[in-house]
């Protein structure tokens, strides 16, 4: 198996730095979104992009895409979510351009992880790695501390967890030549990458505080399907091919990362049928095209659970380092949960746009978090009584 697309140093992260800038020909998008946050503060922003003109997206050349789409993504937002009642469209200066790149990156058009965190970030020095303290988001909402820590703390797990990635694919070849020495080599990669991405988890309090979160950060990722601010959807102006009927999305959503049901699906961790898990799915049509078949990849190789299962003989090593994994997956999904209480459970709802009952992907969030650490947990895997 190969990693294809994916980055053995980056994971799901893009193997070059992001696109700062589009040409000058979409200057008009690059000037909007760099005066997004004044023009959400001075209530400007719907009557600008109103009298916004309809660019022509198939000037972008592919690699411009992503950036595109972040421009798009970002204002698009803001015009629903920037005044309450939300908008229940958007204008065709944004709405067709913004289908037409929503086809070539293979996404639907709406604010997704990969535009808010995976896209979305530069190196302050470009000598020295992508992590905290070196990196800052290329687009905001409003700005500030709170948004721009709590977004960067999901692009460093994403490079902490790139080699975690990498020995998935290495692991699943070891299982595939019955290499028990290389399996446990590359397990303990997995091992390490995790708790990396677990001590950077940790860190969202230092600078992310509960209420701004809630109360300035999360309106504006909301999507619009099973939300009922929105309950018909959205209507996309002047988008032929929708023929002016409105559109349900998902919102941005940490679901919509790779990484977790990547880990699920190499250590073989098994989910029980509920109504979360065709939610869990959807969430795939969200993610990069080649991220949701890195997955499926995985899904379909050896399993590394069964083999650990039949190597009984050298469980001592392979099966604590297994469990290991298991342990560390736990601990993230363990500290996420604690995180969903206290930064959006806990907090007051002032308004229909900010719902508590649903996460920003639109579905109740605590008891899936819930039920998928403890069928983590249930999967330690205990050596069998010797004969």
């Amino acid at each position: 198996m190969q990693l294809k697309e994916l980055s053995r140093e980056r994971g799901f992260l893009p193997s070059d730095d992001p696109l700062t800038k589009l040409n000058s020909y979409f200057g008009l998008w690059e000037g909007m979104a760099k005066e997004l946050p004044k023009l959400l503060v001075s209530d400007r922003l719907r009557t600008v992009l109103d009298q916004m003109p309809v660019l022509d997206a198939d000037r972008l050349d592919q690699d411009q895409c992503e950036r595109a789409m972040l421009l798009l993504s970002f204002l698009g937002h803001g015009y629903v979510w920037c005044d309450s009642p939300p908008a229940d469209h958007v204008p065709p200066g944004i709405a067709i351009p913004w289908f037409r790149v929503a086809q070539r990156v293979g996404r639907p058009p709406v604010l997704s992880y990969a535009s808010y965190a995976l896209s979305n970030w530069k190196r302050v020095a470009p000598d020295e790695p992508v992590a905290l303290g070196n990196i800052a988001l290329l687009q905001n909402f409003l700005g500030g501390k709170d948004e721009e820590w709590f977004v960067l703390v999901h692009v460093d797990i994403e490079a902490k967890a790139g080699p975690a990635i990498a020995a998935s694919v290495d692991a699943q070849d070891s299982v595939q030549r019955q290499d028990v020495s290389a399996l446990i080599r590359h397990l303990s990669v997995i091992v390490e990458s995790l708790a990396h991405m677990n001590q950077t988890l940790s860190r969202m309090p230092e600078h992310c505080d509960p209420y701004i979160y809630y109360n300035r950060v999360r309106p504006f990722i909301h999507g619009w399907k099973d939300n009922p601010a929105l309950p018909d959807g959205l209507v996309y102006q002047g988008v032929e091919e929708l023929q002016g009927l409105p559109q349900t999305f998902r919102g941005e959503t940490g679901a919509q990362s790779s990484i977790i049901p990547s880990m699920d699906a190499v250590l073989g961790v098994a989910h029980e049928e509920d109504p979360m898990r065709p939610y869990l799915l959807e969430m795939r049509q969200y993610m990069p095209p080649d991220h949701s078949a890195f997955i499926e990849t995985l899904e379909q190789g050896p399993s590394i659970r069964e083999f650990v299962l039949q190597e009984q003989c050298d469980f001592r090593k392979l099966g604590d380092v297994y469990n290991a994994c298991l342990k560390e997956l736990g601990a993230f999904r363990s500290k996420h949960l604690e995180y969903a209480a206290a930064y959006i459970r806990k907090q007051s709802q002032l308004d229909t746009s900010n719902p508590t009952e649903v996460g920003t992907g639109g579905t109740p969030f605590i008891p899936y978090l819930k039920k998928h650490l403890e069928e983590t947990l249930e999967g330690q895997i205990l050596p069998q009584p010797t004969k």
